[in-house]
């Protein structure tokens, strides 16, 4: 496999022993941080509406392979998240003992609990849920933080914040690196501080009624190079792959570059950026309407996506569906969850943003060292005369 072929993929269970996250087609030399790993892990962990069980895990992480000395190999990377309450789940979750206690018989409306008991042939939900959880997500936290690690050489940074949670919207958008501080401090990582208490509110109506919130985030990446992605390949368009991967994360429903679907109630006149130059910053777009990406190629704007993300499956007042042993309408089996889980699914879309570009920029830039793919960075930039 070539070293530019950068993959990754994750292993694990809601209630296993830990999940697992593998990432290869790193270079060698790349200096990894693990407090940044664990930093994100734990970015991941909060926000308003957050249930019990991250009170329950630690997220440490423990790196197993691909690293001497803080530096990659160029092998790859395995980062383990143990799972702390595997402890009370040993006796229903060993791979081996037969699992004790009664089988889950009532799946829940909006969950892949019957989807995938039809699928693949199970009599017990816990068979889907434990793998469809978004406890999934703690390790493409983990692979996109490796990710972002080597994005930081080229000098891309990603952020994320919450624009909407239910109906409340926020009036304001990421403009800068500096407004990472303003979000990060907000409970639902959101920079409208008016907003923000609305937000804060219908979580806590939510939670009272046993109901659940959905919303929308967005993710931006500042500093990607242009020329990222193909136009001539489908597969190869860069919009199409993170569309591809956000939609991925558990409960995202929606996928917006830029003001999509704003734009499409407008003029064209109104809608296409128009490109400028001096000397100073080269070539540039006066408006960004695009979100960083014309004809499945990065034209060196900042890249810029929303989610909309739908409500929590699992209710504290569950809604009715069928036993699958009696056939009869029931109300629906309450697994621990969250009411609302909106600023953690924008940390889970930066993790998603950065592994997509890490991808692209292993493809067009390759080496089997970063600093192979730095001078070819660095050659390309000033082919392409594109300022930074």
């Amino acid at each position: 496999m070539s070293m530019a072929n950068f993959s990754w993929f994750t292993a694990g269970e809601s209630h296993g022993q830990a999940i697992i996250a593998f990432v290869s087609g790193l270079p060698s030399g790349l200096k990894i941080s693990l407090k940044e790993i664990e930093s994100d892990l734990k970015r991941r962990k909060k926000g308003y509406g957050r249930g019990d069980r991250m009170l329950i895990e630690s997220e440490r992480a423990e790196v197993i392979s691909g690293l001497r000395g803080g530096l990659t190999l160029g092998s790859p990377i395995a980062v383990k998240i143990a799972n702390r309450d595997w402890q009370n789940w040993q006796t229903k979750m060993h791979p081996f003992k037969k699992p004790e206690g009664e089988p889950v018989v009532r799946p829940r409306p909006g969950h892949a609990d019957l989807a995938g008991l039809q699928k693949f042939g199970f009599n017990d939900v816990r068979n889907v849920l434990e793998r469809a959880s978004a406890r999934e997500t703690a390790a493409r936290v983990a692979a996109g933080s490796l990710a972002r690690q080597f994005l930081a050489c080229f000098g891309v940074q990603i952020l994320s914040q919450v624009v909407s949670i239910g109906p409340v919207e926020s009036e304001r958008r990421i403009e800068k690196l500096e407004d990472a501080k303003t979000i990060e401090e907000s409970p639902v990582r959101c920079l409208d501080k008016i907003a923000e208490k609305k937000m804060i509110e219908l979580i806590d109506q939510a939670r009272e009624k046993g109901d659940t919130l959905g919303g929308v985030f967005e993710v931006v990446a500042f500093g990607v190079v242009p020329g990222l992605g193909s136009y001539t390949s489908w597969e190869e368009r860069l919009d199409a792959q993170l569309a591809f991967h956000f939609l991925s994360i558990p409960s995202a429903k929606g996928f917006s570059l830029g003001d999509a679907f704003e734009n499409s109630k407008k003029f064209g006149s109104q809608v296409h950026d128009e490109i400028l130059y001096d000397e100073e910053r080269g070539f540039y777009r006066l408006t960004n309407n695009a979100g960083g990406i014309e004809g499945g190629v990065s034209n060196g704007e900042t890249i810029w996506v929303k989610v909309a993300v739908k409500p929590i499956p699992t209710l504290s007042t569950p809604l009715r569906t069928v036993d699958i042993e009696k056939r009869e309408v029931v109300f629906a089996h309450r697994e621990r969850a969250d009411v609302c889980a909106v600023p953690a699914a924008a940390v889970v879309g930066e993790a998603m943003m950065a592994l997509v570009l890490a991808r692209f920029y292993r493809q067009k830039f390759g080496g089997d060292s970063i600093f192979d793919a730095l001078k070819a960075f660095e050659n390309y930039l000033s082919r392409i005369d594109w300022k930074r």
